[in-house]
């Protein structure tokens, strides 16, 4: 069962939303493993679709990325070396993942990183009203308005989703 909760967990993620004046809503539920974006969107009772994945990947020189992605769809990592320009594009193993970004997978969200890394943003996440991403722990997504995902992390729009 969901819960709103009008007292935010207060996480690196949370701490810089509030940072940068983006408004959220706090949205907590019973985490599952391996459940991922579909145990999420039914426990808060929202469209997969609006439910927004935060990939931590790497590139052939072991570079991390991020990719914001839609719950419902998957990344041709393929399409995604070739919008930016890399030989290959493959996910971390979590532990990298959990290294690069500070947080633990299942639990990483876009905002307040441990390291700097190039963002790539779904174009289509832009068409949504309100989108749910993760808020730095598991069990906990933020609603946010993509075009303020925009504002803060300044990502490069791509189309990568399959």
């Amino acid at each position: 069962m969901s819960k709103q909760d009008t007292h935010a967990p207060e996480t690196p993620a949370t701490r810089f939303l509030k940072q940068h004046g983006v408004a959220f809503s706090a949205h907590l539920y019973d985490y599952e493993a391996h459940g991922g974006t579909k145990v999420s969107s039914r426990e808060l009772n929202v469209p997969e679709h609006a439910v927004v994945k935060t990939l931590v990947m790497e590139d052939e020189n072991a570079a991390p990325l991020i990719v914001l992605m839609h719950g419902d769809c998957k990344v041709s990592t393929k399409e995604l070396a070739r919008q930016t320009g890399r030989k290959r594009v493959e996910p971390c193993a979590p532990e990298t993942a959990n290294r690069h970004s500070g947080y633990l997978v299942g639990g990483t969200s876009p905002f307040g990183l441990r390291k700097r890394m190039p963002i790539y943003l779904e174009r289509t996440i832009l068409d949504l009203p309100l989108v749910y991403i993760n808020g730095g722990r598991r069990g906990f997504l933020v609603g946010v308005s993509p075009h303020e995902i925009m504002r803060v992390l300044q990502p490069e729009l791509v189309s990568a989703s399959i």
